[in-house]
């Protein structure tokens, strides 16, 4: 009798981690590539989507990147309790033009039992060399942890169980 080889499932891409994660960054073309309790990272082209009319990534959108990423992670290193942002500072150094590539990366600063503060970097990557990154922006996001997570909301970790490194 022969074996017959059943094909493994192939892994989600970014696109899909991205939608299941946060529906709204994944609304505006932003990928997560890695979720764990120590780093949040991921990217995004530069689009009409993402851009205020002067053809520049808009403010807001960054610091939109910035809680999420922040967020994922804190509710991670919380053992997937309820986590609440309360304070996001943001400075913005450089601007990254329509069909920039941008790299975000969120890591703990601080992972108290009831605060924890993250920081978040968004780095523009330079097309002729992939290593070479330039800061656009640079945030500090404070989030209350450790909530109750209210029962209509209890699935709300399933997402991050599935596409997290724990």
């Amino acid at each position: 009798m022969a074996l017959q080889s059943h094909p493994q499932p192939s892994p989600p891409s970014s696109g899909d981690k991205t939608k299941a994660l946060d529906p709204l960054l994944h609304a505006f073309g932003f990928k997560i590539e890695e979720v764990t309790p120590h780093k949040v990272c991921g990217h995004l082209r530069v689009t009409e989507k993402s851009c205020q009319p002067f053809k520049v990534l808009h403010g807001g959108v960054s610091a939109l990147i910035s809680e999420s990423l922040a967020s994922m992670g804190a509710h991670l290193a919380s053992g997937l309790q309820r986590v609440a942002g309360i304070h996001l500072s943001i400075n913005h150094m450089k601007r990254a033009e329509l069909g920039d590539l941008i790299y975000g990366e969120a890591s703990p600063i601080s992972v108290g039992k009831t605060i924890q503060v993250w920081e978040v970097r968004l780095s523009k990557i330079d097309p002729s060399n992939s290593g070479l990154k330039s800061l656009v922006s640079s945030s500090r996001v404070t989030l209350l942890c450790n909530m109750s997570v209210p029962e209509h909301a209890k699935d709300a970790g399933q997402a991050l169980k599935k596409y997290a490194k724990l």
